[in-house]
């Protein structure tokens, strides 16, 4: 069975960094001029995934703008990740779930268990309940060859002070909320066993100032870091690789708006020429 990593690492190596967002915001589908409902979101997904295969390698749906529509919201989300699959991109299916026990592991079977209607490659998750928390989907994703993404510092306002906050180390020093994640998942991939790419990786928001999070660097395989912001939310390709530094290695770098507005029929052209220009971002 092959990893996500290993999954991932192909990915790269085909189709570079780039990973489209399947965001179907209101006005994104005004301007594709659809409804603002299943069908609509259903119509968009299924879009972009003919415009994104065989152009990039990964593609991002976000789960909070299908499922506002209920069961038929959730019926178009499971045909656009059907299809995404099929097409043979991988899947992060951006649902930022979170919780404890049976809770957790009915969250984990619903997207990442094999022949579930919303499989996905991988998932995003919320630690902030404590990282061993979310064991169940991360030993799930082990046996399965599936990936899961810890949140670890993000671009809101609101999460610097919780993020940035500080914990007492053993010998005395203190690390920050979002750096212990990060070590934590680090720690995950190295007793994973050897790899090149770990299957387990960090959500770092691609228009922070990682200075004052104090990230360390990873001691294992390379860290898969989702990274959203690029494009319309202002982050920028050039010098990534300096802000990103030891985490360069692992970048994805995640953009919907800048590459999906627009005349639609020009889609395919906007994504191969996004795919282009992330192709050549130094992370190394």
């Amino acid at each position: 069975m092959t990893g996500f990593g290993s999954s991932l690492a192909t990915a790269w190596e085909r189709f570079g960094r780039l990973c489209v967002g399947i965001d179907p915001h209101d006005a994104l589908l005004d301007e594709w001029g659809l409804p603002r409902n299943a069908v609509g979101v259903s119509e968009f997904g299924l879009r972009v995934v003919e415009a994104a295969a065989g152009r990039v390698g990964v593609v991002k749906p976000q789960v909070a703008f299908f499922e506002r529509f209920g069961s038929a919201g959730f019926a178009a989300l499971e045909q656009v990740i059907a299809a995404a699959r099929r097409a043979g991109l991988l899947v992060i299916a951006d649902a930022k779930r979170g919780d404890v026990g049976s809770t957790m592991a009915g969250y984990a079977q619903a997207w990442l268990e094999p022949g579930s209607p919303l499989e996905a490659d991988a998932v995003t998750l919320n630690p902030y309940q404590g990282v061993g928390s979310l064991a169940p989907a991360i030993e799930l994703a082990s046996r399965t060859g599936k990936g899961v993404f810890l949140l670890a510092a993000t671009s809101n306002p609101e999460g610097v002070r919780q993020q940035q906050a500080r914990l007492d180390d053993a010998d005395g020093g203190s690390t920050t909320v979002a750096a212990h994640i990060v070590a934590e998942v680090d720690a995950l991939n190295r007793a994973g066993g050897p790899t090149d790419v770990g299957s387990l990786g960090v959500v770092i928001g691609a228009t922070l100032d990682l200075q004052p999070f104090g990230i360390p660097a990873p001691g294992g395989p390379v860290l898969p870091v989702l990274a959203p912001g690029f494009g319309a939310q202002g982050a920028t390709l050039d010098g990534a690789a300096e802000r990103f530094g030891a985490l360069a290695p692992g970048l994805i770098v995640a953009e919907s708006r800048g590459v999906l507005g627009g005349d639609p029929a020009l889609l395919s052209a906007r994504i191969d020429a996004r795919a282009e220009e992330v192709r050549h971002v130094r992370v190394r």
